[in-house]
């Protein structure tokens, strides 16, 4: 009944609670100082009437009386004994001053210690009893066991008990020092205990809370899970935990690391410092995938200014907001400008870059949809091959040090108009490096970045979160992956090491099978695959074929033979280009094309100027 009151009435009755314990303490304290059943005369009465007076304000004073009961913890309890401490003070200095005949002075310390624990045993009661009434009935969402025993793992199932959400069956630890024990009733198993526990127990889901294991072990410990028939997911920031901005519904599904399944780039700032710190900075496509991830790390290295172009409105908005906000919580001294803008507008480029004359240019806007720039290859072409060359010589007019173009595996070789067009752009840029000695051009190429607009797993994750099915194009559609901020990091690795003209190509790892990904998600999410041998499975894949231009195995390289270079990631592909003259006058037929809208005029020089590209109805080619 009192759970449903108003917050005043809930206040008042607690209120009132005080004013009886202080009572009741203050005849505890006579009683066992005089060593018999009291009952005050005199007086004694004073005592009786001064303690609630000063108990009250100085608990409302430390704001006992806005804490919530059912989640009273460590820093509540310590409030209650500054506040006692105080009022024992004060109460002390009163008796010796007043020296009431029977009032012994020793009431001044025996009193507020029964106080103390009157209050502090009245809060933890009224925590168990509101926790069981608010469990009362409730159902449930899972059954949980929490894999890792550590400080993270017990200050997690100290947030699931608070919310009850969770039944917490357990902790899974792989320190043999660990199992068998107990942590505040939870019992830490081994791990090979899990099928066991799943298959009798009932586990619906796991919860990884393992924040400084390596990615190899981590990567280890999902691998074995993945048969098990539970939903895996990881832990959000700790502090965010117990600082109380988010819940247990907040745990995350596994990261795109997790999915990927390797190592991730580990970070050498000395080389990246190299080209942003104290510098102007420009990133076109800032609030794209790439652009936005490389606005965050060139941010942490403190250029003088950091430049962002977009003509996307609430991408540009985003992440002008967020940098912001790091800058001002890192305490960076770091000028943002947000600029609205497109690359394939160049007076509005000479414009950008007369007035704020940066050193270096990262060129990740682009149209990167390999069906949709298909459906519009006019646009693809004004955008990414033009909006290129627009930027490229607004670079050299306002004598921009180094340029560096975010090109995709999708170039070589390519068998759609959105590969084609990026390999256009290569070429701009490797034509220009040859032909101008001022402006260092280079490129960096890589496959797909998991997590970004574009990327498979977002489109997996709705769909599983839909029921399913999950789409795949083709049964063997290989891709290469990497992280967003594993791109981005190699990004600004290749700009650092550029001398002009190279085509930097990063080492995307091993290429993963589509099908794979889609069963180890279904898998990682406590689900089974429907197919022809478990047709009784939870989500089915569904093969939707290759779409125009798509091509079953993607390719890094277009020649043979790269060389290395500083950095174990980053190679340098040596690959055949068309000199100025000549590619000026394809690209003016290009333009032609395009302004028209003449696909086959498009086609036409893409094929002329583009190593490899051959059109295809269904892009069934490997």
């Amino acid at each position: 009944m009192i759970i449903g009151w108003p917050r005043l009435g809930k206040q008042l009755a607690v209120i009132v609670l005080d004013v009886a314990l202080t009572t009741v303490a203050t005849w505890i304290a006579f009683s066992l100082r005089l060593d018999y059943l009291h009952w005050p005369t005199d007086a004694q009465w004073w005592a009786y009437a001064l303690t609630p007076a000063l108990a009250i304000p100085i608990f409302v004073r430390f704001g006992l009386y806005r804490a919530i009961f059912r989640y009273t913890g460590m820093d509540a309890l310590m409030a209650i004994v500054k506040a006692v401490m105080l009022y024992g003070a004060i109460l002390f200095a009163i008796l010796l001053w007043q020296r009431w005949p029977g009032v012994p002075r020793s009431m001044g310390v025996l009193q507020p210690l029964v106080f103390l624990l009157l209050v502090a045993g009245s809060r933890m009661l009224a925590r168990a009893w509101l926790s069981r009434a608010g469990r009362h009935g409730l159902e449930y969402e899972g059954r949980l066991l929490i894999y890792g025993a550590g400080e993270s793992g017990v200050q997690t199932a100290a947030a699931i008990g608070n919310a009850h959400q969770y039944k917490l069956l357990g902790f899974v630890d792989d320190d043999p020092r660990k199992t068998g024990r107990s942590i505040n009733g939870a019992v830490v198993y081994p791990a090979s205990k899990i099928s066991e526990l799943v298959r009798n127990r009932g586990v619906t889901d796991i919860l990884l809370a393992l924040p400084s294991v390596s990615r190899a072990r981590r990567n280890t410990i999902i691998e074995s899970l993945r048969s098990v028939p539970v939903h895996i997911r990881t832990l959000p920031g700790i502090s965010d935990l117990t600082s109380g901005r988010i819940t247990v519904r907040d745990f995350k599904e596994l990261d795109v690391e997790d999915l990927l399944g390797r190592d991730p780039v580990i970070p050498d700032p000395s080389i990246a410092t190299r080209s942003t710190t104290d510098r102007v900075v420009l990133v076109t496509g800032a609030g794209g995938s790439i652009g936005s991830e490389l606005c965050r790390q060139i941010a942490l290295e403190q250029p003088a200014q950091l430049v962002l172009f977009d003509h996307n409105e609430y991408g540009l908005y985003t992440i002008h907001q967020e940098l912001l906000s790091l800058c001002a919580a890192k305490r960076l001294d770091v000028n943002i400008v947000a600029l609205l803008g497109s690359v394939a507008n160049p007076q509005r480029l000479h414009d950008v870059f007369g007035r704020y004359r940066p050193n270096w240019v990262y060129h990740a806007a682009a149209y990167k949809h390999v069906p949709l720039v298909e459906s519009n290859p006019a646009e693809g072409i004004m955008n990414n091959v033009f909006g290129t060359l627009n930027v490229a010589r607004a670079a050299v007019e306002s004598h921009v040090a180094n340029m560096v173009l975010v090109s995709t595996d999708k170039a070589v070789r390519p068998t759609n108009v959105m590969g084609a067009s990026k390999r256009m752009a290569e070429l701009v840029l490797q034509a220009m490096a040859a032909a101008n000695g001022k402006t260092r051009f280079c490129m960096v190429r890589f496959g797909n970045v998991l997590g970004s607009s574009g990327s498979v797993v977002p489109l997996f994750r709705s769909q599983l979160a839909s029921g399913g099915p999950l789409t795949v194009t083709h049964p063997e559609v290989t891709r290469y992956f990497m992280t967003i901020p594993e791109a981005a990091q190699l990004v600004l690795y290749a700009g650092a090491m550029a001398k002009g003209g190279e085509v930097f190509v990063l080492d995307m790892g091993e290429p993963v099978k589509i099908m794979d990904l889609a069963r180890r998600m279904i898998d990682l999410s406590g689900l089974t695959v429907r197919d022809e041998n478990a047709p009784d499975g939870d989500i089915a894949i569904k093969i939707t074929g290759l779409r125009p231009g798509e091509k079953l195995y993607e390719e890094l390289l277009i020649g043979d033979d790269p060389s290395p270079t500083d950095h174990p990631r980053i190679m340098k592909a040596h690959e055949e280009f068309l000199p100025w003259k000549e590619l000026e006058a394809q690209l003016e037929l290009l333009r032609e094309a395009a302004l028209r809208d003449d696909v086959d005029g498009i086609k036409s020089v893409l094929t002329t100027c583009v190593h490899g590209y051959v059109e295809s109805a269904f892009g069934v080619l490997k």
